[in-house]
C-alpha cells in the first residue's frame, strides 16, 4: 500500500509524510478511523515510508529493497496483530498461525472489514480476538534488534478486540518502548481501548472520504450508472467499504429490508405465530449477520423518524426503503424514537453476549409491538 492507493485523506498524508521528514516518529500512534475509510491502508503507506530507503517527495520509491518486500508485507521488520480464533483442537492461538492468509487478505482487500476477515479464514460466526498470549508474541519479536531497517514496526489492527491481559502487557511496552520501535495501532472503536493504552498515543483521526473523491474511485473501480453513483456515494456516508458493499451485496440489503418489514408488521399486528416463525429465520443467520441486520433496523429507525421531516437531503434511503417508509414513517415519532433505538441496541448487545438469538429476536418484536402504538 502507498499513499498514492488511499482514496482522498490528502491532509493526512501530507501530515504523515512531513513528521517522518522531520523526524518527529512518535512510537506510538493511533489511527482512529471507521470501517472502510482507511486507516489501516493509512498505516500501511506510512510504515512503507518509513522503511523505504529511497523515499521520494510524496510517496515511498517502489524500488528498493524495503518497497519490493513491502509488497509481499514480508519485511522482517514489519509485524503484524490482528483479531484471530483459536483452531480447534489447539490450545493457544497466535497471529502468525494466520499470517499468510492475512498477508493475501490485506494485500487483496486494504479496505478490508472484520467480518470479511474472518469470512476468509472460513469462521464467520465467530467473534475474532487479540488473545491474552499474543502479547508474550509481540515483545519477544520486539525484543530483538532491527534486521534491515531503522525501525520495527507493530501493526495493531482493531486493539479494542485485544484480551485484557494482553492489553495491560501492552502498555507496559508502551511505557519503556524497546529502542527504535514503532507502533500504531489501527482502530474502529477507540473508546473500546483501554484509556491508559489509549493515552499513550498519538492520535490520527480518519476522517469519512470526501464525497468527490470516493466518487472518483467507484467510477473508475465499477463504472455505475450515472443516476446510481450519488445514491451510493451517499448511503455509504465516507466509507470505501460500505459503498464495495452496498454495490456487491443488493441481495442481502434487500433481505435484511424484507426482515425489517416483516418484524414490523407482525409486530404491529400482534401476530405471535408469525413473530415465532421470523425468530427462527433470525436465529439461522450466522452472529454477523443477525448484528448487522440489527444495526441496519437502527439505521431504519433513525432514517424513518427523519424523513417525517420531508428534508431528503438528509436522509439516506434507496428506493425501496423510501417505498415503505411513505407509510411506515408516521410510526416512529418523538414518543418512541429514544426507546426504539436502545432496544435494537440492546439487542445487538445481546447477540454480542451470544444470548440466545431466538429469544433475543421474539423479545424485541413483544417490545416493538408496544413501541408502535405510542404516539
Amino acid at each position: 500500500m502507498y499513499f498514492k492507493d488511499i482514496i482522498g485523506q490528502n491532509d493526512l498524508k501530507r501530515r504523515l509524510i512531513q513528521s517522518v521528514k522531520e523526524g518527529v516518529i512518535p512510537h506510538a500512534q493511533l489511527f482512529s478511523g471507521r470501517e472502510g475509510v482507511g486507516a489501516l491502508g493509512l498505516a500501511l503507506a506510512y510504515a512503507r515510508y518509513l522503511h523505504c530507503t529511497d523515499r521520494q517527495e510524496e510517496d515511498a520509491c517502489g524500488a528498493c529493497p524495503a518497497c519490493l518486500q513491502f509488497n509481499k508485507l514480508s519485511h522482517p521488520d514489519l509485524h503484524f496483530v490482528f483479531p484471530i480464533i483459536n483452531k480447534k483442537g489447539s490450545k493457544d492461538a497466535f497471529c502468525d498461525d494466520f499470517l499468510q492468509e492475512w498477508r493475501l487478505f490485506i494485500q487483496e482487500s486494504p479496505y478490508g472489514t472484520l467480518s470479511g476477515w474472518l469470512e476468509s479464514i472460513a469462521v464467520e460466526n465467530a467473534q475474532g480476538l487479540i488473545y491474552a498470549r499474543e502479547s508474550d508474541e509481540i515483545l519477544k519479536k520486539l525484543n530483538f534488534r532491527a534486521y534491515e531497517s531503522d525501525y520495527k514496526i507493530m501493526i495493531i489492527w482493531l486493539p479494542e478486540k485485544m484480551h485484557e491481559t494482553a492489553a495491560n502487557k501492552l502498555l507496559k511496552l508502551l511505557e519503556e518502548p524497546p529502542e527504535k520501535t514503532v507502533f500504531l495501532l489501527v482502530s474502529e472503536e477507540p473508546d473500546k481501548i483501554i484509556t491508559t493504552v489509549r493515552s499513550r498515543t498519538q492520535t490520527w483521526m480518519v476522517p469519512p472520504i470526501d464525497d468527490a473523491d470516493l466518487a472518483k474511485a467507484l467510477q473508475e473501480t465499477f463504472r455505475l450508472p450515472d443516476e446510481d453513483l450519488p445514491l451510493v456515494v451517499r448511503l455509504s456516508r465516507g466509507s470505501y467499504s460500505e459503498a464495495i458493499r452496498m454495490i456487491h451485496t443488493t441481495d442481502e440489503n434487500e433481505a435484511c429490508l424484507d426482515l425489517f418489514i416483516s418484524i414490523m408488521r407482525n409486530s404491529w399486528t400482534r401476530n405471535v405465530q408469525n413473530m415465532k416463525l421470523k425468530s427462527e429465520q433470525f436465529a439461522s443467520l450466522g452472529r454477523d449477520r443477525q448484528k448487522a441486520f440489527l444495526a441496519y433496523s437502527q439505521r431504519m429507525i433513525r432514517e424513518n423518524f427523519l424523513y417525517r421531516l420531508q428534508m431528503p437531503e438528509i436522509n439516506y434511503m434507496n428506493r425501496k426503503e423510501q417505498d415503505f417508509s411513505l407509510k411506515f414513517s408516521p410510526y416512529v415519532n418523538e414518543a418512541n424514537i429514544v426507546d426504539f433505538m436502545e432496544e435494537l441496541a440492546l439487542a445487538e448487545r445481546h447477540i454480542e453476549a451470544n444470548v440466545n438469538p431466538r429469544m433475543v429476536f421474539f423479545d424485541l418484536s413483544m417490545k416493538i409491538a408496544m413501541l408502535l402504538k405510542r404516539g
